[in-house]
């Protein structure tokens, strides 16, 4: 999207063809005595888990190739890398001895894969403006590697005077995970591939959709919102920021830079910028059913192994798996069954102990999308309702309540 080059990075073009001087690393045999435009160094492990961190958001295909490119710029002692796609933006800073400062922009798979493959050891890197190239250097390794200008490379905005919320790195991480997967996968309905983020008071609720099925999740907030915030955030975006967020309790601020249309998440020393998706998000909460006629509790294991078994039967038949609840007897204890059937490959039958509430049901489901469901949900049990052969059902996790998701069923055959 062009028009993100506009609005979500205010991109800054020059000539490049003003020299800064000869340069490059002293230590280079051919040129020995010049001073490096940009001089630094540090560790081959830092750099590569810096570089393996921004590198995600490189573009793949693009028509401005400095986007190919990741920016290294020394920042306050330490190591500035860059990189962006004009939807997504990451930024990581990593320790280093800085003698002289400077930026450049230097191919993301040559540089990626060149430092991967260096010793662990220092590093060290030295630009040169002249010649538009970056030596590389690490024990008896010396490669030099040309660049394009750092004034070519999109500037990534920050906060200016948005006030930012604080988030439990945990339960943010945790949210995200049991929303994204429900997202929409093609753009034909763009604001579906993202999900609604809603803040209010202590509360956040995220969720996504993609016509046949819908994830919800509540977190609580470090501290209580000033004002509501409602915003649509591409699901890639939040998938890179759920692998960026570690599992210790901090917290990671977030920025909703509504003029700029981006939101902006801040860890230690990482920072994801994304643009938000435009549009008016299907009202959920209408699609969550109010009640149910049968519910069957079961372990949340058991079923997921069942849907593993049925999915190979059920590939023939656009996942469709038969799902029959059976209450129970004082003789016998209730079940749920699954069934699934291919012409080429046979039939799968698998019955799952359960608690059934309720009168008996037959239903049929994406296997896949109930599979997806149960690899979110880390409750020993989980209970699923339904109230109709036509009608939405619904899994819980059994035991929290900030969690559901919605799925819509299948022809049911005969």
């Amino acid at each position: 999207m062009y028009a993100l080059c506009q609005g979500y990075f205010e991109k800054s073009f020059s000539a490049a063809g003003a020299a800064h001087g000869c340069c490059i690393l002293a230590g280079c045999a051919q040129h020995s005595t010049e001073r490096c435009d940009m001089k630094v160094s540090c560790l081959q492990e830092n750099l590569a888990k810096g570089l393996n961190i921004v590198g995600r958001a490189v573009a793949a295909r693009s028509t401005l190739p400095v986007l190919g490119n990741i920016k290294i710029e020394t920042d306050n002692a330490r190591l500035k890398l860059s990189a962006t796609n004009l939807e997504l933006g990451l930024v990581c800073w990593i320790g280093a001895k800085v003698e002289e400062e400077g930026a450049t922009t230097v191919p993301a798979k040559t540089l990626v894969d060149l430092v991967n493959a260096l010793p662990k050891g220092q590093v060290s890197m030295g630009y040169t403006a002249r010649t538009q190239s970056i030596n590389v250097s690490c024990a008896t390794v010396n490669n030099d590697i040309k660049c394009i200008d750092a004034q070519e490379f999109p500037l990534l905005p920050g906060p200016d005077k948005e006030v930012g919320i604080e988030l439990n790195v945990v339960d943010l991480r945790a949210a995200i995970n049991q929303v994204v997967f429900a997202a929409a996968k093609d753009d034909a309905r763009p604001v579906l591939t993202g999900a609604e983020l809603r803040i209010k008071g202590g509360e956040l609720k995220l969720a996504a959709a993609d016509g046949f099925r819908l994830a919800v999740c509540t977190a609580h907030l470090a501290a209580p919102a000033a004002t509501p915030i409602t915003a649509i955030i591409p699901a890639r975006a939040l998938a890179e920021l759920a692998r960026l967020l570690g599992d210790q309790d901090e917290l990671v601020t977030m920025y909703l830079l509504a003029a700029k249309g981006q939101v902006y998440f801040q860890m230690r020393d990482t920072v994801l910028v994304s643009q938000l998706l435009e549009g008016n998000y299907p009202d959920y909460a209408q699609l969550i059913p109010r009640s149910h006629t049968t519910r069957a509790v079961m372990t949340t294991s058991e079923l997921r192994a069942a849907c593993r078994a049925a999915d190979i039967f059920a590939r023939e038949s656009a996942y469709s798996v038969r799902v029959s609840v059976k209450p129970g007897s004082e003789l016998k204890p209730g079940n749920v069954e699954l069934d699934a059937r291919s012409a080429e490959t046979g039939s799968n039958e698998v019955q799952v102990s359960a608690t059934v509430e309720g009168s008996a049901l037959e239903i049929a489901f994406n296997v896949k999308y109930l599979a997806d469901v149960l690899n979110v949900i880390s409750s020993e049990s989980v209970a699923l309702e339904l109230s109709g052969s036509n009608a939405p059902g619904v899994v819980r996790p059994l035991g929290n309540d900030d969690f559901l998701s919605v799925i819509m069923p299948m022809h049911l055959g005969g």
